[in-house]
């Protein structure tokens, strides 16, 4: 049985803001959570907070890396994955501290 041996995939990662109201983010490999004012996204240069006023995922395509948002964008923060495991409490105890 001949094994297929997969290449690892690049690091890269794009995001674009027009207007703080639509966001495209490319090197998604998973939303962990959302609602209205907060999406969690594990990518990968690590995990992206994306916090906001009425936001909605409009776009979510894990086979292409591919996230968008719409709404009032107002900020976006990077936590390391390694930092988020290592410490106790956990990632989501810690942003909404």
């Amino acid at each position: 049985m001949i094994e297929e041996k997969r290449a690892p995939r690049p690091r890269a990662q794009n995001i674009i803001l027009e207007n703080r109201e639509k966001l495209s983010v490319s090197g998604v490999l998973d939303v962990e959570s959302f609602n209205d004012e907060c999406v969690v996204a594990d990518t990968e240069l690590g995990i992206l907070v994306i916090k906001g006023m009425d936001l909605r995922i409009n776009k979510l395509d894990i086979d292409s890396s591919e996230l968008g948002i719409e709404g009032d964008i107002i900020s976006l923060g990077y936590s390391d994955r390694e930092g988020t495991r290592n410490r106790g409490g956990g990632f989501l105890a810690r942003i909404f501290r």
